[in-house]
């Protein structure tokens, strides 16, 4: 599927659910921040994964601080590399980005923080050091 066939069945809910797992997530965040500048691709992100976990029967499964979060780390990412990367470039140098069970929010966030109903309707800032160990 090609990014633009991947992003229009995303917008329209023809996208299989039980074929978007979290790296699909990043590829996808990865393509707006691509296409729109880093706040509109926030903004229309957010509202598509919202509409498309509502059109799954699942719009509680929507995590605002965790979308935004990595919203902000593929853009960080994106600008340090200062050029233009592929998909496939991008998600090899930035695995950890892809890995969800042990995901890189763990280094910035507390685990509390993060299962709590504010975090999940709410943007909240890291609260972790991230120098700490889990």
């Amino acid at each position: 599927m090609t990014d633009e066939e991947f992003i229009a069945s995303f917008e329209n809910g023809t996208l299989d659910n039980g074929s978007f797992h979290h790296a699909d997530h990043v590829r996808m965040g990865f393509l707006y921040l691509c296409r729109y500048p880093a706040l509109e691709a926030l903004e229309r992100f957010s509202a598509s994964l919202l509409r498309f976990a509502t059109a799954n029967g699942k719009p509680k499964l929507y995590h605002e601080t965790i979308t935004w979060a990595f919203l902000f780390l593929i853009r960080e990412r994106l600008a340090r590399t200062g050029s233009q990367q592929t998909w496939t470039d991008f998600a090899a140098s930035n695995e950890d980005l892809l890995n969800w069970k042990d995901n890189v929010l763990k280094k910035y966030y507390r685990g509390e923080t993060l299962s709590s109903d504010l975090a999940r309707t709410t943007f909240l800032f890291p609260d972790k050091a991230t120098g700490e160990s889990q």
